[in-house]
């Protein structure tokens, strides 16, 4: 395979337009495909429209848009010159949008149709460039509703519509033949590993946002050390589901595509279960990258109810419970447009029950540990390797240890070190510090312990971790799998209040309408609180003494999550 010139997202770029010319690279889900001869044209214009307006090394191009072709354009036009991506979440507030945008100092945005609603109002001191990643046309603050008014009437959408317009700006520009460049797709910038390419700004589950500096190798060196646990090239077809503007999608799911010749096919609409079966379908992709709820959700209200909604069947399921996941696991397959090849699962915990049934459907699943800050894989491994509950091993080139491991278990807090490792928190050298050990290992904030074979298990949130009356460390994240077996539960969180352990749960009211609605309000919450303690008692009779629950609640709304579905636990906890 060709090898990089540097670990530079510009090299990526020259790298592929040479290997892959007329492979398919970016499509809308059944939308004409451009190929990387094509995209690497589109890098060169838009980034020549980029200096005509202003727009040079090292300034901050912020991106506000739901995934789609234009957006890795927009992403490597902007790395690859030295200039440095912002990518901004689309369901981000806009007064998180409007922090973001001014403290990371962006001198312009390039915002889709749809969310220029969150920035036309907002307040800026120095109002940045704006770019509309629909035709990448420049527009102004206050004249953005008729411009879009406009857009819309000429019917003006995807990649292919600013082809004619890019041209004439590389011709004029003769972006591809600037002396002094170290490559045609730098714009005329000398770019090296060093550089920052992305200032990422997280939204975690403790509440607090901050810029996760990356450099391009941070990102390029992360993916391609996934090469070493999970082959992709040309000939694979990835399907989209995830939100660009997260590291694990950004990294793993258009960095490694763009590096070795395989096709991504984005869709229109959220990944719901009514839009994603028919884009499967068309789509028929060999590789996929998703979060554990979305596989959850599957398996809970699709596989298991059909497995066990009778007795007999329930039965049945307790006595061939292998056999019935290994017929379902085939259905499985062919749901997913029948092709599927990895399965790649990472962003949050997956539920021990789920995995049970991925092993025993053999669904090829891989798995994947890392965070924002590691670019973000740190350990993982491919289907053929995977073991239950183990996030698997260190990736090529990533150090892992355990910091100060419990003499008995081996737990401890995980720490990492490599080329993936962030640089720093932007503007925040005192977090930065509290981050990193003395001798420049990054504190994950997670628990695990490291087995004999190199495998990696991971216990749960050092802040979230309770200690029990006696000193013992209790994992919230097990009793929560224990609540999720009940087919009643779709999502719950265990925490500690007054020194006892409780649990809100955000019951599958649907099920119970399905089941019990012919009752009155007064009986069907009655209901309500015996299945609540149903659980409770369930949950209890599995788990030693000291992390038995002692109260459990009706969420009545789903909870508030991250992008990679996690749920964010600071505005539940009271």
């Amino acid at each position: 395979m060709y090898p990089l010139t540097s670990y530079t997202l510009t090299a990526i770029v020259e790298r592929s337009a040479d290997l892959f010319p007329d492979q398919p690279a970016l499509a809308h889900v059944g939308g004409i495909p451009i190929n990387f001869k094509e995209f690497a044209e589109a890098v060169k214009a838009l980034q020549a429209l980029l200096k005509e307006h202003g727009i040079s090394f090292g300034d901050k191009v912020a991106i506000l848009s739901e995934s789609n072709p234009n957006w890795g354009i927009a992403y490597f036009a902007i790395t690859a010159m030295g200039a440095i991506a912002v990518p901004i979440l689309p369901d981000f507030h806009p007064d998180a949008i409007h922090h973001i945008i001014r403290h990371s100092e962006s001198s312009a945005v390039i915002v889709s149709q749809k969310l220029f609603n969150k920035i036309e109002d907002g307040q800026f001191d120095s109002p940045p460039a704006l770019f509309l990643m629909e035709t990448f046309s420049p527009v102004q603050f206050g004249e953005g509703s008729q411009r879009l008014k406009e857009l819309k009437k000429a019917g003006l959408r995807e990649f292919h519509s600013i082809m004619d317009k890019a041209q004439k700006l590389i011709e004029r520009k003769d972006a591809s033949k600037i002396e002094g460049t170290a490559s045609p797709f730098s714009a005329g910038a000398v770019v090296s590993p060093s550089d920052v390419a992305a200032i990422i700004y997280t939204s975690g589950t403790t509440g607090h946002s901050k810029g996760v500096v990356l450099t391009h190798e941070n990102i390029v060196s992360n993916a391609s050390a996934v090469r070493s646990i999970v082959e992709v090239g040309p000939g694979d077809r990835m399907l989209s589901i995830l939100p660009l503007s997260h590291t694990y999608e950004c990294t793993l799911g258009l960095v490694i595509p763009i590096m070795n010749g395989a096709f991504v096919s984005y869709m229109d609409k959220p990944p719901t279960a009514r839009a994603l079966l028919p884009a499967m379908a068309k789509v028929q992709p060999t590789v996929m990258l998703s979060v554990p709820l979305v596989i959850e959700k599957i398996f809970r209200s699709a596989i298991k109810p059909k497995l066990t909604n009778s007795l007999v069947k329930r039965w049945l399921y307790k006595l061939a419970r292998r056999r019935l996941h290994a017929m379902a696991g085939k259905k499985l397959l062919s749901l997913f447009g029948g092709s599927l090849r990895v399965f790649c699962i990472g962003g949050a915990a997956l539920a021990p029950e789920v995995e049970q049934f991925l092993r025993d459907a053999r669904f090829p699943y891989a798995i994947g540990y890392g965070l924002t800050e590691t670019s973000p894989l740190v350990a993982g491994t491919g289907p053929e390797e995977t073991k239950y509950t183990s996030t698997g091993y260190a990736l090529e080139g990533v150090q892992l240890k355990i910091d100060a491991p419990n003499p008995e278990t081996g737990e401890g807090e995980i720490l990492a070190k490599g080329p993936n490792v962030m640089r720093e928190y932007y503007k925040a050298p005192e977090i930065t510090k509290s981050v990193f050990t003395e001798d420049g290992w990054f504190r994950t904030g997670d628990l695990g312990y490291i087995a004999d074979d190199g495998y990696l298990y991971i216990r749960g949130r050092s802040k979230n971790v309770i200690v029990g009356p006696s000193g013992e460390n209790i994992y919230p994240e097990e009793l929560e799998g224990l609540i999720l077996q009940s087919a009643w539960v779709l999502e719950t969180i265990v925490y500690e209040k007054d020194g006892k352990l409780v649990a809100r749960i955000h019951l599958d009211r649907t099920k119970i309408d399905e089941e019990y609605g012919k009752m009155n309000v007064a009986k069907l919450e009655e209901k309500v609180l015996s299945l609540l303690e149903e659980i409770r008692k369930s949950v209890n009779s599995k788990v030693s003494g000291f992390s038995r629950l002692v109260k459990v609640s009706e969420q009545t709304e789903p909870f508030e999550k991250t992008p990679t579905q996690k749920i964010k636990r600071y505005l539940y906890v009271d």
